[in-house]
């Protein structure tokens, strides 16, 4: 059934915008009379051509409908149509109502398309797979659910893993968030006194007619080179920006990203530890959902975000395949620490590898978050020194030659 966006006035005069599902447009426009709205605009939000009434005739592009789906958003569809499952409404009558709900334009179309799939027969790992951005993980799970008549069970520890998944990326932002601000406030405190400030000061200089120090004459010749090339460093920082953008998507370049990124100082252990927790939590889900160990694992290397620790965990799927075990070539790798390779082997000998998994993601969630604060922790008062170090830099460079002259009058 398609979904319709529109645009209208209540009966009391004020404006009002939505979404609407039946069977046509002529259907919509009696539904929302029924419901007091007079409309001034009527648009097929499903991809089909736009019908719209004579208030408004030009077709109108909306960015809802291109936007990402917030994994906040997803994880709500998800535990709301789990819990209408297991309420024991049908499939397409459970879509249908979660059409309804779900307040995201994208979200809210995709899943209009994959009930109209459903309905027309396809399993709902099917219409996932052809209708919308669903991770391989989420359809996969679903896939295991409709096989083992659990897919209210299975949709259930879906939720539960995006939400985990958006509470430690909301965390880690929340965090990172002040000093991010601070290294903006810094740089357009120093792009200010460059550009504006000092050229008036300059002026004032060169009137003097006297020698100046260099480091005054470097401030003031950097002054200069940034109001007179400011386009060209635009210019240079998005070539550099498309090039670097080009070589991480090679499979050498990316890789050798990846492995920088493992091998920094301090943000080498963040980095670490995050794709671990990504890459135990995502298994722990996909093994707790009836997926095979193999297929889980093919899946968990993408999720961990990393290229080098991806191919670690692709060599403890092939050793699975031979027959062998997966803490080995976790361990032989070098890049798991000995808690991870010990609970998984713990796990595999015990027959509880889904419970030792889910206790390291939880460990190593504490960690992230423990990590990033203590990061922050050392960021702050070194961005506050490297501003204030900036801006004593310029200040002083400019009343220097002011004071000498000053002491020279007198």
């Amino acid at each position: 059934m398609p979904v319709f966006s529109y645009k209208g006035v209540t009966n009391g005069g004020r404006a009002t915008r939505g979404f609407v599902d039946a069977e046509s447009d002529r259907s919509a426009r009696q539904k929302l009379r029924r419901d007091g709205i007079y409309l001034t605009e009527l648009v097929e939000s499903q991809g089909g051509a736009p019908t719209q009434t004579e208030a408004s005739r030009t077709p109108r592009f909306s960015l809802a409908l291109i936007r990402r789906i917030p994994g906040t958003d997803l994880a709500i569809a998800t535990r709301q149509l789990a819990t209408l499952l297991g309420a024991g409404i049908p499939l397409v009558e459970s879509l249908g109502a979660l059409t309804e709900q779900v307040e995201h334009a994208r979200l809210k179309s995709v899943i209009a398309r994959v009930r109209d799939r459903v309905n027309e027969g396809a399993t709902l790992a099917d219409a996932l797979s052809r209708s919308g951005p669903f991770s391989d993980l989420y359809i996969s799970m679903v896939r295991a659910g409709e096989a083992g008549g659990a897919l209210d069970q299975v949709l259930r520890r879906l939720a539960d893993y995006l939400e985990s998944q958006v509470r430690t990326q909301n965390r880690v932002i929340s965090i990172m968030l002040y000093p991010m601000m601070m290294m903006a406030f810094a740089v357009l405190v120093v792009v200010a006194l460059v550009t504006v400030v000092l050229p008036q000061i300059t002026q004032l200089l060169e009137s003097l007619d006297m020698p100046l120090p260099w480091y005054t004459q470097a401030i003031i010749s950097g002054s200069h080179f940034l109001r007179t090339w400011w386009w060209a460093l635009l210019l240079l920082a998005g070539l550099v920006a498309v090039a670097f953008r080009a070589i991480v998507r090679t499979e050498r370049g990316r890789a050798s990203f990846d492995g920088l990124k493992l091998r920094l100082p301090i943000f080498g252990r963040v980095t670490r530890i995050l794709a671990i927790s990504r890459f135990t939590r995502t298994l722990s889900t996909l093994l707790a959902g009836g997926i095979p160990i193999v297929k889980a694992l093919e899946i968990s290397k993408f999720v961990a975000g990393n290229v080098v620790l991806g191919e670690a965990v692709e060599r403890a799927r092939d050793s699975i395949t031979e027959g062998s075990s997966i803490a080995a070539p976790l361990r032989r790798s070098g890049h798991f620490p000995p808690l991870v390779t010990h609970m998984v082997d713990v796990g595999e000998k015990s027959g509880e590898l889904e419970a030792m998994l889910g206790k390291v993601a939880d460990t190593y969630d504490e960690q992230v978050e423990t990590a990033v604060t203590r990061l922050t922790a050392l960021l702050e008062p070194a961005l506050i020194l490297i501003m204030v170090g900036i801006v004593l830099f310029i200040i002083l460079s400019t009343l220097v030659p002011l004071l000498q002259l000053t002491s020279a009058i007198r």
